[in-house]
């Protein structure tokens, strides 16, 4: 499976950083872009603006259920006075491909209502027998509530078309992203995102939250390009937090994806 996983993610026409959202987002068909939470940042910084207590999360992910072919991620935010700062940092690959992504954020909330973001980013591309290559790409992003039920975000990665040097034409991806979220009821939450990477097709996504209880909330949700289908569920106890998701790929299998979070 390790091989196979490596042949896939060699021969796709852009090798791009395979950045993972958290189990919240992922559980929900992997949309996001209006979503607030601290794993926003690594999905829409503009998505910490409303952090008021410090918070920081861990999360794993393996894929397509093969021990080699993982995600490790972790991020941290704390807020000061208006503004919001993030760290973020992840690792995809195996022992022959690993791609490694640190990145510094930036967020502010105005009135209430609207909130953007910056990220700087470092990326590092390794592949076995080929080298080494670094390289800087900048994310913006943007969210507005519309009303106490409804709001909605957009996202920009890499405009500047930061490339990687040499190394098998490997690209960071130019993508542009809209989503928006509708809170239906005090247990319901629907989240659907638009995404386009530049020269790829358009890919949907819808999700749901549906909290039983204050401290339990059951997930599920669907992307159409490839068609894949996502479930988790979400745990919260005082300060701590625990989210698990799976997702479906419809060639390679199953992906489960965990995560701890705490807010101090």
């Amino acid at each position: 499976m390790k091989y196979i996983c490596l042949i896939f993610i060699l021969f796709q026409t852009e090798l791009i950083a395979q950045i993972s959202p958290g189990p919240r987002s992922l559980s929900m068909g992997s949309a996001g872009v209006a979503l607030k939470e601290v794993w926003s940042l690594q999905h829409n910084s503009a998505g910490i603006s409303e952090i008021r207590r410090p918070i920081f999360a861990v999360g794993y992910e393996r894929h397509f259920s093969d021990q080699d072919l993982s995600t490790q991620k972790a991020v941290f935010a704390i807020p000061f006075k208006q503004h919001v700062f993030g760290l973020s940092i992840h690792r995809y690959g195996i022992n022959e491909y690993s791609d490694q992504t640190a990145g510094i954020a930036y967020s502010r909330n105005f009135s209430g209502a609207l909130a953007l973001s910056i990220m700087l980013n470092y990326h590092q591309l390794s592949i076995h027998k080929y080298g080494e290559s670094s390289a800087l790409s900048m994310n913006v992003g943007m969210q507005y509530r519309i009303s106490d039920k409804f709001w909605i975000g957009t996202h920009i990665s890499n405009p500047s078309n930061s490339k990687f040097q040499d190394l098998l034409g490997s690209t960071i991806p130019l993508s542009l992203s809209f989503g928006v979220a509708f809170e239906f009821s005090d247990k319901v939450l629907i989240i659907s995102d638009i995404h386009k990477v530049l020269n790829a097709t358009i890919d949907t996504k819808l999700g749901l939250e549906y909290r039983l209880i204050k401290w339990f909330a059951l997930r599920g949700g669907m992307s159409a390009n490839p068609f894949k289908q996502y479930a988790g569920f979400g745990l919260q106890y005082h300060r701590f937090a625990l989210d698990v998701a799976t997702s479906s790929h419809p060639n390679l299998g199953y992906s489960p994806n965990l995560a701890f979070s705490y807010e101090f």
